[in-house]
């Protein structure tokens, strides 16, 4: 079995998505320390000059040693009405707006506490859009404590009987494939070739959200997201 082990992410790019295909298991690897300015808690969309961010505050002050799925948003600013107004703007032109907005406007009226929750909820209404279907669980329900690093990622492999893990290219700095090897677990690391797809605005600009691909592309962004891919399952 192949699985995947990444932190939740908020409107993550199509490489997130492509990882997400290709293995039997997702783990979203929610107990680990949360990180400031990362992918947890912001990410790009396309506009008409170049790209913003849309970041989501999360309370940081005091709690530098919080878990992702502790951290807590704040929602004393009004955020998620920037955010649903930014997509709104920049999409509206877009070939598919009109289909998916809607599902957004509800994911953004919700008052979300926890980070965590608000980057599942996302990624599980992109994945029923792109037909993804692979099963996923959360790393904080398999109680691995006391490990850290490697050994906490070995640790969750052993845990769930599996033989590989397709992880992504960053993951190459700090995996110990010995250490791996000789459990018997094979690591393939993400080979990811960003595809060029129709954006409202030229010229294409890569590495946005998923939610640039699914405005613009609709019902093809499944196929397109995998013409990126280097890896099969069944290899």
């Amino acid at each position: 079995m192949t699985i995947s082990i990444m932190q939740p992410g908020y409107l993550p790019w199509l490489g997130f998505f492509e990882l997400m295909e290709n293995c039997n298991l997702f783990v979203f690897l929610d107990d680990v320390q949360y990180t400031k300015k990362d992918w947890r808690n912001r990410n790009r969309i396309r506009t008409q000059d170049e790209w913003i961010w849309l970041t989501v505050p999360v309370l940081s002050k005091g709690r530098n040693k919080q878990l992702i799925k502790d951290a807590e948003i704040d929602n004393s600013c009004g955020w998620s009405k920037g955010h649903l107004s930014a997509l709104k703007i920049n999409y509206a032109n877009a070939s598919y707006y009109r289909d998916y907005i809607g599902f957004l406007e509800d994911i953004y009226r919700c008052k979300w506490r926890y980070i965590a929750d608000l980057d599942m909820e996302i990624i599980s209404f992109l994945n029923s859009q792109f037909h993804i279907s692979t099963p996923t669980i959360k790393s904080s329900s398999l109680c691995v404590v006391g490990y850290t690093g490697n050994m906490r990622i070995l640790e969750i492999c052993r845990r769930l009987e599996v033989d590989r893990l397709y992880d992504s290219a960053g993951a190459r700095t700090f995996i110990d494939l010995k250490l791996f090897g000789d459990s018997g677990i094979r690591v393939v690391f993400q080979e990811y070739f960003h595809p060029v797809y129709s954006q409202v605005y030229q010229p294409f600009l890569p590495y946005m959200s998923a939610v640039d691909l699914l405005f613009n592309e609709g019902p093809e962004s499944k196929n397109i997201i995998l013409s990126g891919s280097r890896f099969s399952k069944s290899a």
